[in-house]
């Protein structure tokens, strides 16, 4: 796998907001009884439903080959996942449906996570072919995973929780808060990945086309 070690200005500022976050519970925000928590873990939703339509959107994966098209259809649904996810499955918005029900969402989900990879060849080539020759942005990367290994670490009270979370009582923002660089770092990858295809693209039909060859 092949490392990009630029910094770019988008990682340089989610690097720094990540950096901040543990100091918001020094201002003694007020929490709003779990509304500010509330708010916050709407926008994620919105940000992970936008991050599936974009791609969808932005890509056209059933307007590209084969091994492409499916590798970015499975992206879709890897969005569609971690909206999942973030919403209990659904439960956060329908607390008074069957708690199956919500189970079967997340089976259903992952399934068409996992299965993909079973199936189908096409998927499985690409995945392999992206990882040997794409360049991962290696600070963005970083970012990003701390992000979530951070995030997960408040949730949890693990050992290092007291290095970010400066007043218990702003656990579950602290939490929330993490998660959305984790969130951008992971739309900031997806997108360099789309618009190097779309680029790839690009010059393939100028290449191809006889009035632009001429």
């Amino acid at each position: 796998m092949k490392l990009d070690t630029r910094l770019t200005f988008p990682t340089l500022l989610l690097g720094l907001v990540t950096a901040v976050i543990p100091f918001t519970a020094n201002l003694n925000l007020p929490l709003l009884n779990g509304g500010v928590v509330r708010w916050i873990e709407n926008g994620q939703a919105l940000w992970l439903f936008f991050g599936a339509m974009f791609t969808f959107c932005y890509i056209r994966p059933f307007s590209r080959p084969d091994g492409e098209k499916q590798f970015w259809l499975w992206a879709v649904l890897w969005w569609l996942v971690l909206l999942g996810r973030s919403t209990s499955w659904g439960r956060d918005y329908f607390p008074d449906q069957p708690r199956l029900l919500f189970r079967a969402i997340s089976v259903v989900l992952i399934a068409m996570i996992i299965l993909p990879v079973v199936i189908s060849a096409n998927l499985r080539r690409e995945i392999v072919n992206r990882l040997r020759n794409e360049s991962l942005p290696l600070w963005l990367l970083a970012i990003t995973s701390c992000a979530f290994l951070i995030s997960d670490t408040v949730e949890h009270h693990r050992l290092l929780a007291p290095v970010f979370l400066h007043n218990a009582q702003y656990g579950d923002l602290i939490e929330e808060l993490y998660e959305l660089p984790f969130m951008v770092g992971l739309f900031l990858m997806s997108f360099n990945f789309m618009a190097r295809d779309k680029q790839a693209e690009d010059m393939a039909i100028r290449f191809n086309d006889p009035q632009l060859a001429k």
